[in-house]
């Protein structure tokens, strides 16, 4: 059990998930807050709770004191036992947009007295998975590693690039233009110059997945309104539009799915880019 305040406890249930903690839990509910005017108890990765503490937590939820409030955060509410469900309001949160996050890292950035490219920020944000929180950590680790923070100077996309070890959106568009003409020299070529200049072979592939994906949900629908469509630079959107149109929908899922194959058997491959190699062969072949 961890205090954040004296008013608000948070509990990992992934580590504390036995009966025991959970009566230790009840007995912490019986003392009134001593600031606040609630009592708030959070129990993170709540789906990890052993049968037996969930059953005693559900006595505790059907009859709360009231001044304790209780916020079970999981993101498996499906393992979740319906009668403890049944006691809850459910809220459920999705991801940020790509524009919501780049605008809350320029309000971070401007309050830190930090200049950074707006490319820049994208590109955080377009790898952040939708998540505010990853997104934050990126900015702090550019920030940090970057070392020009509070100096003057302009954080740019190209260091964001390098020091994250993030595949350059262009070189992967690059190899998909490889792959639609056909070119599997060239397409080589590159990937070996990927692997050459020190980027990791399994964030390339990744990358090279997320694009791939993308370039899908773009075929199958290419309006303004698409939330896929947002997150590109007008250059990336023409590119992407125009590349989504050089493949039928059943041969991007077939190249997408020979990479996502190449991606998993990187894990155990004794050569890491053998697997891509092997299926930029496939495909073009």
């Amino acid at each position: 059990m961890k205090s954040r305040s004296m008013d608000l406890i948070e509990i990992d249930a992934a580590s504390h998930r036995g009966i025991d903690e959970i009566r230790e839990l009840r007995d912490a509910i019986k003392f009134s807050p001593v600031k606040e005017k609630y009592k708030v108890f959070i129990l993170d990765e709540a789906h990890q709770l052993s049968k037996d503490a969930a059953n005693a937590l559900l006595k505790t939820l059907e009859e709360p004191p009231a001044h304790a409030i209780f916020i079970l955060a999981t993101t498996e509410a499906f393992k979740m036992i319906p009668t403890i469900i049944s006691r809850c309001q459910r809220f459920d949160f999705k991801k940020i947009s790509v524009p919501e996050i780049v605008k809350r890292m320029e309000d971070i950035c401007q309050k830190e007295g930090v200049k950074i490219e707006r490319a820049a920020l994208e590109l955080i944000a377009l790898n952040s998975g939708g998540a505010a929180r990853d997104a934050d950590s990126l900015l702090d680790q550019a920030l940090t590693f970057s070392g020009i923070q509070g100096k003057g100077d302009v954080i740019k996309a190209e260091e964001i690039k390098d020091l994250l070890g993030i595949a350059d959106i262009k070189t992967v568009g690059k190899l998909v233009d490889f792959l639609s003409d056909k070119n599997i020299k060239m397409a080589m070529n590159l990937l070996d110059e990927v692997i050459d200049s020190g980027k990791d072979p399994q964030e390339f592939a990744r990358a090279l997945v997320r694009y791939l994906r993308q370039i899908l949900i773009i075929r199958i629908d290419a309006s303004e309104t698409n939330p896929i469509i947002s997150g590109f630079t007008k250059e990336e959107k023409e590119k992407i539009l125009s590349q989504s149109q050089k493949f039928s929908q059943q041969e991007i899922q077939k190249i997408l799915n020979a990479f996502l194959i190449a991606e998993n058997k990187m894990k155990y491959s004794s050569i890491p880019q053998l697997p891509l190699e092997l299926a930029i062969v496939e495909i073009i072949a």
